[in-house]
């Protein structure tokens, strides 16, 4: 996915996932005008479905939110059709067997032809279910990791994905698979990537509070193009 795609293009996320290796990152596009949406193989199966058996649509798509964060998303669609602007959530959706889902959704926008034209949105969902009767305290010790990566300085690739786990909230493993995907998405080798990411978001100016997450978003989504520069 690359920073302001064109309809029309095959989509490198398609290509990227086409083996099926990773499978808690999936890609969607949403197209404004009519209301169509596109799921990979991947985001198919976090609904429940087999590949090829549904063509989801934005009524489909809410019907499998979670109760409780049915209103968050709806306002979520609403406001990324009357701006044509990036966005990212985290919520639940619950699939066809009735198994809850914790996902990470980051999207950018979709652009025709033209290059100026916002037509939709697209990006990708992250599975970040927790594996098994995850409590708090292990969630509270993954966090720990995460910082104790980032204060020992390892290699960049686990910077990288201790800064992930921080900023979407999810395991080590979904972090890694984010990483290998982007890195295989815009065909730049997986370390070079993930030393562009540690550099951009140190370098961002804030004080006790991190940024807004969508500052992150955008510096996840367009890391790629600053390798080598």
């Amino acid at each position: 996915m690359s920073d302001g795609q064109h309809v029309g293009e095959q989509p490198e996320e398609e290509l990227a996932l086409a083996a099926g290796e990773h499978q808690h990152v999936g890609w969607f596009r949403f197209h404004f005008a009519d209301e169509r949406w596109e799921w990979s193989e991947q985001v198919q199966r976090m609904h429940g479905y087999e590949p090829g058996t549904v063509q989801p649509t934005t009524e489909l798509v809410l019907a499998h939110k979670h109760p409780d964060d049915y209103g968050q998303v709806a306002a979520t669609l609403a406001e990324i059709r009357r701006t044509g602007a990036a966005f990212s959530t985290r919520h639940r959706i619950v699939d066809t067997h009735g198994d809850t889902h914790h996902v990470v959704v980051v999207a950018d926008q979709l652009f025709a032809d033209d290059g100026s034209t916002v037509i939709g949105t697209h990006g990708f969902y992250i599975d970040a279910t927790p594996s098994g009767q995850t409590g708090v305290h292990e969630q509270q010790e993954r966090v720990s990791q995460a910082v104790a990566e980032i204060a020992e300085a390892r290699s960049g690739i686990e910077q990288a994905k201790g800064m992930l786990m921080l900023i979407y909230r999810i395991t080590a493993d979904a972090a890694f698979e984010l990483l290998k995907w982007r890195s295989q998405e815009t065909n730049t080798k997986l370390r070079a990537l993930t030393e562009q990411i540690v550099k951009d978001f140190l370098e961002l100016d804030y004080q006790e509070l991190l940024p807004h997450r969508s500052v992150f978003d955008r510096l996840l989504l367009t890391a790629h193009l600053r390798v080598g520069s």
